[in-house]
């Protein structure tokens, strides 16, 4: 007795093309928004279509609200190209919160400590490179010791997190301001020493640049040069890089450098280019939605701006559904998160097509 062959079986894909790609998560989308919607309106009993125009009015709805969504867009993304290249690597880097943090912090002490005694255009670039550096060496700690000592760098880096938490406590007791209040306070008010500049007339376009100088020459660095051959060699397997003659150690030690480098920078951009000020909380969650924005993109930068684009769009749309509806602001997060279950679930219909057995077919 013969055994049929199921009606429907997956396999996996040899190749998709972009456009594939986009339709699958468009439809994703649908999907997930009219979920939402019967969510929306078994719980609430409010109109779902007011409930996204609250959202789209909330995130977008006039200039500011624009500008304020693509400032936290751009940072957003700078985090998640910074998790890239340890990404693609294999080195799983949750360690970005603690190199945001490191790099704000020295951004935060040459404002404090230099502001007025060097040009402004000076301050900026000083505060861009010691966040650099900061973010640099916050990485190289642990890839030193996973590269020497072969330990757990998932551990390593998260455990990080809390030293540069600790470390940013013991700053703020130094530059409270007012005395007491156990905050750092709108850094240079009055003076504005460190703050980026406006161009155009916005206070963010400069944000914007960076991020997208960034984001295309790290597109150019894993897709074409010579190291990003070797991240994708080593992240692949090390034995085989090893016996291609490629030094695993220095491998992660430079990519690791310039994933914390990138996360370091994020944190200069967030206190110099938006929040002007410093605290535990500069961070924000955002290493960790990072890493979401990262795998979900495929490490593919346009997927991970509209990822990015998303994600803030959901989150600043919060604050005016709590409003015009008096719902909890967390009722947005329940929003976000059956969006990112459906976008995240049409990844395996990316790897896999579901195919219909042919009539008569038989195993």
């Amino acid at each position: 007795m013969q055994n049929k062959e199921p009606l429907f079986r997956m396999t996996k894909r040899s190749q998709i093309s972009f456009g594939m790609i986009v339709l699958i998560h468009l439809i994703a989308l649908v999907l997930a928004l009219i979920v939402c919607a019967v969510v929306i309106v078994l719980i609430t009993h409010v109109n779902p279509l007011g409930v996204y125009s609250a959202i789209y009015e909330g995130a977008v709805g006039n200039s500011r609200r624009f500008w304020v969504t693509v400032r936290e867009t751009v940072v957003l993304l700078l985090i998640a190209v910074g998790l890239t290249p340890a990404f693609r690597m294999r080195f799983w880097n949750v360690g970005a919160e603690g190199q945001i943090l490191m790099g704000g912090m020295i951004s935060a002490a040459l404002m404090i400590y230099c502001g007025g005694k060097l040009p402004n255009f000076l301050l900026i670039l000083a505060m861009l490179l010691g966040s650099i550096l900061a973010g640099m060496i916050w990485g190289l700690i642990p890839a030193y010791f996973k590269a020497k000592y072969n330990t757990n760098e998932t551990l390593f880096t998260l455990m990080m997190n809390y030293v540069a938490m600790q470390l940013v406590n013991y700053a703020i007791c130094f530059w409270e301001n007012p005395k007491g209040s156990n905050t750092v306070g709108i850094i240079n008010k009055k003076t504005n020493f460190g703050w980026f500049p406006s161009i155009a007339g916005n206070p963010y376009i400069l944000n914007v640049l960076i991020v997208l100088a960034v984001t295309l020459l790290m597109s150019w660095y894993l897709r074409r040069s010579k190291q990003g051959f070797e991240i994708a060699v080593v992240g692949s397997s090390q034995n085989t890089a090893r016996y291609a003659g490629i030094n695993v150690k220095r491998v992660i030690l430079r990519t690791m450098a310039i994933s914390g480098a990138i996360c370091g920078l994020a944190g200069s951009i967030i206190v110099g280019g938006s929040s002007h000020t410093l605290s535990t909380s500069t961070a924000n969650g955002r290493g960790f939605t990072a890493i979401i924005v990262a795998w979900m993109s495929g490490f593919n930068p346009l997927f991970m701006l509209i990822i990015s684009g998303l994600l803030i769009f959901m989150q600043q749309g919060a604050i005016q559904i709590a409003t015009q509806f008096k719902l909890n602001e967390s009722f947005s997060d329940i929003i976000t998160g059956i969006i990112l279950f459906f976008l995240i679930g049409c990844e395996f219909f990316i790897r896999y097509k579901v195919e219909i057995r042919k009539k008569g077919e038989e195993a």
